[in-house]
């Protein structure tokens, strides 16, 4: 351990809660010294004797004044603290000490709108999305970075030694001003609801519909993780498939208690979809699915007034070929969805957000890092703001994989097992290939209880009123 009073420090950080902590052990042992504080002193002591050798580029602090001391100019501070009104306490509790050209960094779950405010009223503001959770946060995660651009590459040097890799390449990037950074974590964690939400209706197909133990499905998770569907979430799924109660012996799966928890992160990647009018209705439904999940009395009530919705499939109505086709369809339409919003944000919000450099931060280190992930920041490489559907790799896997989608959304429903998310990427699908839908219907509606006015087919312009007697 070092003397803090000696500025000799290349980072502080703030919060040593799992990720504060699993962070700070990464920037040591990526050999950056670090000055730590936490607001209780014994979790600060704890941390530092439980470092081992990684100790020696750590400095405990237990003041404010001792740790903006213990690190050079222009100093950065990294704030690993709850979101929300606790990031402005820590600021307001902080600035007194700092100089201009300081750094402050906000690597926790934000709010854009608040980081965008803060950006606006701190100098050398920056709001970092950090995503792969303790064991990414510890080794390797995805860093997307927000605010000011001097500042960011300041800090750069040491975000990117310890972010994850991907061909040699650090998945850590400025997004773009105030709050895009966190504003693209947003859309990550949106993006992550739905995968997680439609690998979970795989799972209740094959219990319920096709009579398959956890046993027996672990190793058809871990085959479609040597397909297409490589990916994070599909390794782990096929780990706790397999994964058994040390208490009881059962599959662990069997006995946890079927209500999802949340952060948030979903419900204001759905939110800020709606002010936008950018449409991610798989999103949407996995978030809406988190909130049914929690309504544990209801769900129980309506069994037993109704009997209970599940039923087992007859023999050869849908096959795991199926179910895998689903997925795959299901998780570009449902990334399609994400980027489109993203494309959305930055047009409105004037970020500037670079749609492959966002492909690409999230090709290692984060929850929904994926092997299409590649292929996707190709994709938009050549057309940015091109919906991925429409991408010749893309079209051509969903022309592939639509009939498993369409077949497993039918006989789904057909059978009572709640699908929300698979069907709400097919019903998208369809919509964004019908080149005549019917919102000439609502249009008219509009237009007879309103005189809202319409287009028309056969002449230009708007305004135009029906005879509706």
């Amino acid at each position: 351990m070092r003397d803090p009073a000696i500025g000799h420090s290349d980072i502080g950080l703030i919060g040593l809660g799992t990720m504060g902590a699993m962070l700070a052990l990464n920037i040591a042992e990526k050999g950056f010294a670090i000055s730590v504080y936490n607001r209780t002193a014994s979790v600060t002591d704890e941390f530092v004797t439980q470092a081992g050798d990684l100790a020696a580029r750590i400095t405990p602090t237990k003041e404010f004044a001792a740790l903006v001391g213990s690190i050079a100019r222009p100093r950065k501070i990294i704030l690993m603290v709850p979101a929300g009104p606790v990031v402005d306490q820590q600021i307001a509790e902080l600035t007194p000490f700092l100089e201009d050209g300081d750094i402050i960094i906000d690597a926790g779950n934000a709010n854009f709108h608040d980081t965008e405010r803060r950006a606006a009223e701190v100098p050398g503001f920056i709001g970092i999305g950090v995503s792969g959770g303790a064991e990414g946060a510890r080794h390797g995660p995805s860093i997307m970075g927000g605010g000011s651009l001097k500042a960011w590459s300041l800090v750069a040097p040491v975000l990117e030694a310890i972010a994850a890799r991907y061909d040699g390449q650090p998945c850590a990037s400025w997004m773009g001003p105030g709050g895009a950074g966190h504003f693209v974590k947003t859309v990550h964690n949106g993006i992550e609801y739905a995968d997680m939400q439609l690998i979970a209706e795989a799972y209740g197909v094959m219990r319920d519909g096709m009579g398959m133990t956890s046993a027996g499905i672990a190793p058809v998770f871990e085959g479609w993780n040597a397909g297409r569907l490589r990916s994070y979430l599909i390794e782990i799924s096929a780990q706790i498939a397999a994964a058994q109660d040390a208490e009881s012996g059962a599959s662990m799966l069997d006995v946890i208690l079927d209500r999802a928890g949340q952060k948030g992160t979903g419900r204001w990647t759905a939110i800020e979809a709606q002010h936008l009018g950018a449409p991610i209705p798989v999103i949407e439904a996995a978030v809406a699915a988190r909130n049914i999940s929690a309504k544990l009395e209801e769900r129980h009530a309506g069994q037993a007034r109704f009997g209970a919705s599940p039923k087992a499939l007859p023999e050869g109505a849908l096959t795991l070929e199926d179910l895998e086709s689903a997925l795959i369809a299901g998780k570009i339409i449902c990334y399609a969805q994400g980027f489109d919003l993203l494309n959305a944000a930055s047009g409105a919000f004037d970020w500037g957000l670079t749609m492959p450099a966002i492909a690409e931060v999230w090709r290692a280190g984060c929850i929904i890092r994926s092997a299409m992930l590649d292929d996707m920041a190709a994709a938009l490489r050549e057309a940015p703001a091109r919906n991925l559907m429409q991408a010749p790799v893309f079209a051509g896997l969903l022309r592939t994989h639509e009939a498993g989608l369409r077949k497993t959304a039918s006989v789904a429903m057909t059978h009572g097992l709640p699908v929300p998310a698979l069907t709400a990427a097919l019903a998208y699908f369809d919509m964004m290939r019908t080149a005549r839908g019917t919102a000439n219907m609502i249009q008219a509606q509009r237009d007879f209880f309103g005189e809202h006015g319409f287009e028309r087919l056969d002449r230009a312009g708007s305004g135009f009123h029906g005879d509706w007697g």
